[in-house]
């Protein structure tokens, strides 16, 4: 029984292998095997750590592979991981680095893990959690409209770019990379103390979520609620950063789209109801 419980990070560490094995050999760049391997290494660790008890476990995550696309992907490599980059390899019909990334992470994985990438793999909010405001301080703001209108703006960036036949257009993604990290950090830095949340960005203007939020209604991977041991008490909600309502086990609950698998409700429930 004891083994039994280290299940889920030797089953999440076999899908990451299978799937860096699978894009090695298909594009014959061993890149992918090392890419893959490192990521599903890094969570299999943190859910390792997380059954352990370890008060940090997500936190780890969030650094090892927040920093390593960030800073190895992003800066040393060149690649842009935002949106722009999937826009352009997507304009360019290559399927590499972004448009793989955004397929495994941000638009078919969500349909098992939902918005886990929010929770422990993006850089972004790898930074925003740090900040004081972990949980909201008061109701949601109806902003969410907001994402869309970065959604349009990374699309028609790069569009213009192809239509205007710009050339050394991989130079203008790097720069745009940095500039839009820079954009990113500086405006949910600015949201998270006005709003007194830290998820603020996450909620109303992170454009990733055009994608994250419908695929994460068929997550397979979601907190359920055992009905026969939860006391209504509150306490999950509370500590919440994204607002979901964790006890119905509808997919139409309360900002259900939203959670990010961060556990906190889990760890704050008296009853282990979750």
């Amino acid at each position: 029984m004891k083994m039994k419980k280290y299940l889920p990070p030797i089953i999440l560490l076999a899908v990451f292998e299978t799937v860096a094995i699978v894009l090695w050999l298909m594009k014959n760049n061993i890149f992918y095997l090392f890419n893959f391997s490192y990521i599903g290494l890094s969570i299999a660790l943190g859910l390792f750590l997380y059954i352990r008890k370890y008060k940090y476990a997500r936190r780890i995550v969030q650094l090892l592979v927040g920093l390593y696309m960030l800073i190895y992907l992003g800066l040393i490599c060149g690649e842009n991981m935002q949106l722009e980059g999937f826009w352009y390899y997507l304009f360019t019909g290559v399927f590499e680095a972004a448009t793989i990334h955004y397929a495994v992470a941000k638009i078919f994985g969500p349909l098992i893990f939902g918005r886990g990438w929010c929770g422990y793999a993006c850089w972004t909010a790898m930074v925003l959690d740090f900040l004081p405001y972990k949980t909201p301080s008061g109701p949601r703001k109806k902003l969410g409209w907001m994402r869309y209108v970065m959604f349009a703006i990374s699309l028609a960036f790069v569009a213009a770019l192809f239509l205007a036949h710009v050339g050394n257009i991989e130079k203008i993604m790097f720069v745009a990379f940095i500039a839009g990290n820079v954009l990113y950090y500086a405006s949910g830095i600015v949201l998270a103390f006005v709003m007194k949340d830290n998820r603020a960005f996450c909620k109303y203007l992170c454009p990733i979520t055009v994608f994250l939020k419908p695929m994460s209604y068929f997550a397979l991977i979601r907190v359920k609620c055992d009905k026969s041991k939860c006391v209504n008490c509150g306490k999950c909600r509370k500590v919440c950063p994204m607002d979901v309502g964790v006890t119905d086990n509808s997919r139409k609950r309360k900002n259900g789209t939203e959670c990010i698998l961060c556990l906190e409700c889990k760890k704050n429930c008296p009853k282990d109801a979750l």
